[in-house]
Protein backbone atom coordinates (compact mmCIF):
# COMPACT_ATOMS: atom_id res chain seq x y z
CA UNK A 1 0.00 0.00 0.00
CA UNK A 2 3.16 2.49 0.45
CA UNK A 3 3.66 1.97 -3.30
CA UNK A 4 0.61 3.89 -4.17
CA UNK A 5 1.37 6.70 -1.94
CA UNK A 6 5.05 6.81 -2.15
CA UNK A 7 4.69 7.58 -6.08
CA UNK A 8 1.12 9.62 -5.90
CA UNK A 9 2.68 12.02 -8.34
CA UNK A 10 2.94 9.54 -10.73
CA UNK A 11 -0.02 7.99 -10.52
CA UNK A 12 -1.68 11.78 -11.08
CA UNK A 13 0.22 11.33 -13.96
CA UNK A 14 -0.89 8.48 -15.44
CA UNK A 15 -4.61 9.12 -14.98
CA UNK A 16 -4.31 12.47 -16.46
CA UNK A 17 -2.22 11.29 -19.57
CA UNK A 18 -5.03 8.09 -19.50
CA UNK A 19 -8.01 11.23 -19.45
CA UNK A 20 -6.01 13.76 -22.14
CA UNK A 21 -5.62 10.62 -24.39
CA UNK A 22 -9.25 9.16 -23.98
CA UNK A 23 -10.37 12.79 -24.84
CA UNK A 24 -8.52 13.29 -27.81
CA UNK A 25 -9.90 9.45 -29.26
CA UNK A 26 -13.31 10.03 -28.21
CA UNK A 27 -14.52 13.42 -29.02
CA UNK A 28 -15.79 14.91 -32.11
CA UNK A 29 -15.66 18.91 -31.45
CA UNK A 30 -11.76 20.05 -32.85
CA UNK A 31 -11.95 22.23 -29.54
CA UNK A 32 -12.16 19.30 -26.79
CA UNK A 33 -9.45 17.58 -28.87
CA UNK A 34 -7.28 20.24 -28.33
CA UNK A 35 -8.20 20.82 -24.83
CA UNK A 36 -7.17 16.64 -24.24
CA UNK A 37 -3.83 17.58 -26.19
CA UNK A 38 -3.41 20.30 -23.09
CA UNK A 39 -4.42 17.89 -20.47
CA UNK A 40 -1.94 15.47 -22.18
CA UNK A 41 0.66 18.05 -22.67
CA UNK A 42 0.35 18.99 -18.86
CA UNK A 43 0.91 15.53 -17.27
CA UNK A 44 4.52 14.98 -19.74
CA UNK A 45 5.55 18.05 -17.59
CA UNK A 46 4.20 16.72 -14.50
CA UNK A 47 6.24 13.66 -15.26
CA UNK A 48 9.23 15.54 -16.51
CA UNK A 49 9.28 17.85 -13.37
CA UNK A 50 8.82 15.14 -10.76
CA UNK A 51 11.87 13.06 -11.86
CA UNK A 52 14.02 16.14 -11.96
CA UNK A 53 13.20 16.61 -8.60
CA UNK A 54 15.92 15.06 -5.44
CA UNK A 55 15.02 14.18 -2.68
CA UNK A 56 17.21 15.98 -0.09
CA UNK A 57 19.29 18.39 -2.96
CA UNK A 58 19.76 22.01 -3.38
CA UNK A 59 20.23 24.21 -5.69
CA UNK A 60 23.18 23.45 -7.88
CA UNK A 61 24.95 26.11 -6.05
CA UNK A 62 28.88 24.94 -4.88
CA UNK A 63 28.62 25.32 -1.08
CA UNK A 64 30.40 24.01 1.53
CA UNK A 65 29.11 20.52 2.58
CA UNK A 66 26.75 20.43 0.26
CA UNK A 67 27.14 16.68 -1.54
CA UNK A 68 23.37 16.16 -2.91
CA UNK A 69 22.56 18.93 -6.29
CA UNK A 70 19.21 18.78 -7.84
CA UNK A 71 19.23 18.71 -11.54
CA UNK A 72 17.43 22.22 -12.89
CA UNK A 73 17.62 20.95 -16.86
CA UNK A 74 14.17 18.76 -16.69
CA UNK A 75 12.54 22.71 -15.15
CA UNK A 76 14.44 24.83 -17.79
CA UNK A 77 13.22 22.25 -20.05
CA UNK A 78 9.65 22.19 -19.57
CA UNK A 79 9.69 25.84 -19.50
CA UNK A 80 10.55 26.17 -23.12
CA UNK A 81 7.91 23.17 -23.89
CA UNK A 82 5.56 25.18 -21.86
CA UNK A 83 6.34 28.29 -24.39
CA UNK A 84 5.58 25.86 -27.43
CA UNK A 85 2.78 24.63 -25.65
CA UNK A 86 1.29 27.64 -25.79
CA UNK A 87 2.15 28.66 -28.94
CA UNK A 88 0.84 25.14 -30.92
CA UNK A 89 -2.88 25.74 -28.65
CA UNK A 90 -2.77 28.87 -30.41
CA UNK A 91 -1.86 27.90 -33.69
CA UNK A 92 -4.87 24.80 -33.30
CA UNK A 93 -7.53 27.40 -32.17
CA UNK A 94 -6.82 29.70 -35.06
CA UNK A 95 -6.94 26.44 -37.43
CA UNK A 96 -10.56 25.64 -35.65
CA UNK A 97 -11.67 28.94 -36.34
CA UNK A 98 -11.00 28.64 -39.78
CA UNK A 99 -12.66 25.51 -40.38
CA UNK A 100 -15.36 27.20 -38.27
CA UNK A 101 -15.59 29.83 -41.28
CA UNK A 102 -15.04 27.54 -44.24
CA UNK A 103 -17.49 24.47 -43.04
CA UNK A 104 -19.86 25.99 -40.15
CA UNK A 105 -19.29 23.67 -37.83
CA UNK A 106 -16.55 22.35 -35.94
CA UNK A 107 -17.18 18.91 -35.31
CA UNK A 108 -14.92 16.70 -37.08
CA UNK A 109 -17.67 13.62 -38.48
CA UNK A 110 -20.20 16.75 -40.05
CA UNK A 111 -17.48 18.08 -42.20
CA UNK A 112 -15.64 15.19 -42.83
CA UNK A 113 -19.09 14.49 -44.58
CA UNK A 114 -19.58 17.88 -46.24
CA UNK A 115 -16.06 17.01 -47.84
CA UNK A 116 -16.98 13.90 -49.24
CA UNK A 117 -19.96 15.14 -50.67
CA UNK A 118 -18.19 17.68 -53.02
Amino acid sequence: MSFIFDYYNYWIVVFLMMAGFYIVISANNLVKKIVGLNIFQTSVFMLYISMGKVTGGTAPIVVEGVTQYSNPLPHVLILTAIVVGVATTAVGLSLIVRIKQAYGTVEENEFENKDDAI
